[in-house]
């Protein structure tokens, strides 16, 4: 199943779909008509306080699409339009605000509805120039506009009014529109000419973007213009646009940002329930944050029982077939959106797959908060560790390989090396990394926690640089300026050969100061320096003059183990001691 089809599938499941011709959009203002098309009141709908007043959602008549000319919408519209006042520049408001009267004179002409009158009384009577505080707030500019009469405002609006609904139904049925058969549904129908816009692609243009659009000739064929070039029905635009609008929608339950990439995901199942339920998992897969929610909390100890590789089968049988699921993963690209991944499948077949990751990424010891969710790794990549710095395209890619099961891109590794090498920084969430993408990539057998009988060269001198920077915080306490990770650990990594020779012979001071405070750390030290030298290949120089990439991911993994077991051994220590002075 396409991705259109599967949105229009998903139409066709939303409990609150809006009608065919109508639309869910932010509306700002309210305006209140007498009879006589005189203004009674103007009415904020915007919920909150202050600058954080949101708009009201609300079903008003489709949008028109606007690209670079002047289209105004039915009976709703922003202020320009409207009212032909804006709060910037307003190089064309007169022009916008002209079209709006001109498309409602024409089409209201004759009306015999007492509310479509007052409309169009208002409109006729109406200036730019009457527009003033306090009648008229100066947040309304550029908000969206409704109209109603004031004796029914608060039962309903002016386009829910039947005449309105009538009036609309045969302006959205034009005669001239062409009838083929539809690419997404296989029905006859008149074709989308443009597509609606869709709105909440983190990065796109706040007034929407175009999924589907044919906007150069070299993107036409046989001489079709726009939508002609591959014919969708106007029904299946406006359902499978209104389906990922409401998905793309903040509190939705249905999207997850992941780097770049909008990730929208929704399941398809013959029971509600378990659309919900496979909804709710996957949530918590790709967002640990998500679990605060009450629904994940229900699903908690279901959920690390899948950590921990329980066949779905046996924790929600009811999920392991039957429910198909789909994830679609959108970037910006201009007035155009890029899909950077798209899911189709058993939702079994997506938890194996999540299994999989989870086990590839996990290392000993833990990261410190907890079960990671995707994002938290990718923070990882980005300079500073900001969001917006995360490299371009990576989170799509390695999204992409986690729900296919494929190969994680290689920058995934060559980034990962880089930012350790920038900052010196060797924790959980990196070497998770590093080590998942040699398992998968390379089919390497890779330890998770301290293995002290691996004989890899990367991961044994991984460890010893580690020995080495325990030998100075034993020596020198932990209030040292620039301790050797932090001056050798790129070029440690990197070129062992110009380091390590250089390192040995600084430790032999360090060992020689801690002999002096305690004899049996130093005896530990050696031993370990030793038996790590010990797993050595004899007559081969310890020392490679470089490491690959692979070769630098397992040091970095050698390193991390060795180094959190002095931690451990040190904070076992510290207790003790403790105890007996208590």
């Amino acid at each position: 199943m396409s991705i259109l089809a599967s949105l229009v599938k998903a139409y066709d499941r939303l409990p609150d779909a809006p009608p065919f011709g109508y639309s869910m959009e932010k509306i700002g203002f309210l305006i209140s008509l007498n009879e006589d098309g005189c203004v009674a009141h103007v009415i904020d709908l915007r919920d909150g306080e202050g600058k954080k007043k949101q708009p009201r959602m609300m079903l008003v008549p489709l949008p028109v699409k606007r690209t670079a000319g002047i289209a105004p919408n039915f009976l709703w519209d922003k202020t320009s339009y409207v009212l032909g006042v804006t709060a910037g520049e307003g190089k064309r408001t007169a022009d916008e605000h002209a079209a709006f009267v001109k498309r409602h004179v024409e089409a209201l002409e004759g009306t015999n509805d007492e509310g479509l009158q007052a409309f169009l009384l208002f409109l006729k009577n109406w200036s730019p120039e009457r527009f003033s505080t306090p009648t008229w707030p100066e947040e309304m500019k550029d908000q969206n506009v409704v109209f109603a009469l004031e004796r029914e405002r608060r039962d309903r609006f002016l386009h829910e009014r039947d005449a309105a609904k009538t009036l609309w139904e045969r302006l959205s049925a034009k005669d001239d529109k062409s009838s083929e058969v539809c690419l997404v549904t296989g029905e006859l129908g008149p074709v989308a000419r443009l597509h609606p816009s869709i709105k909440g692609v983190w990065g796109a243009q706040s007034s929407g973007a175009a999924l589907v659009s044919f906007n150069l000739d070299a993107f036409t064929s046989y001489g079709h213009e726009q939508g002609d070039n591959a014919p969708v029905s106007e029904v299946a635009a406006a359902k499978y646009t209104t389906a990922l609008n409401r998905f793309l929608d903040r509190d939705s339950g249905h999207r997850v940002q992941i780097g770049d990439t909008s990730t929208v995901f929704w399941a398809d199942a013959s029971n509600e329930d378990a659309n919900a339920l496979a909804e709710n998992y996957f949530a918590a897969y790709v967002d640990a944050t998500t679990d605060d929610a009450a629904e994940t909390k229900k699903i908690a100890v279901q959920l690390e029982r899948i950590r921990n590789g329980d066949a779905l089968s046996e924790v929600e049988p009811k999920l392991a077939e039957g429910v198909d699921f789909y994830v679609l993963g959108l970037a910006p690209n201009a007035a155009r959106l890029s899909i950077r991944f798209f899911f189709e499948g058993n939702f079994g077949t997506l938890t194996e797959r999540y299994q999989c990751f989870v086990k590839e990424m996990r290392v000993e010891p833990p990261p410190r908060d907890g079960y990671p969710p995707l994002w938290r790794y990718l923070i990882e990549l980005a300079v500073l560790g900001k969001r917006e710095n995360v490299p371009p395209n990576l989170a799509g890619d390695w999204m992409r390989s986690i729900l296919s099961g494929t190969n994680y891109p290689l920058t995934l590794l060559s980034t990962t090396l880089m930012r350790i090498r920038a900052d010196g920084e060797v924790n959980a969430l990196r070497v998770g990394i590093l080590k998942a993408v040699l398992m998968r990539n390379y089919k390497m057998e890779v330890p998770v926690a301290l293995d002290p009988e691996e004989r890899n060269k990367g991961y044994l001198l991984g460890r010893l640089f580690a020995a080495y920077e325990e030998m100075q915080r034993a020596a020198l306490g932990n209030n040292v300026n620039a301790t050797i990770k932090d001056k050798f650990y790129a070029s440690a990594s990197a070129t062992p050969r110009k380091v390590f020779s250089m390192l040995d012979s600084g430790s032999a001071n360090h060992l020689s100061k801690i002999g002096k405070q305690n004899k049996g750390r130093q005896v530990n030290l050696v031993r370990l320096q030793e038996e790590i030298m010990d797993l050595m290949e004899p007559g081969e120089n310890p020392y490679p003059s470089s490491f690959s990439a692979n070769e630098q991911a397992l040091f970095g993994l050698g390193y991390h183990h060795q180094h959190s077991e002095f931690f451990k051994s040190r904070k076992s220590t510290d207790t003790a001691e403790s105890g007996e002075n208590a």
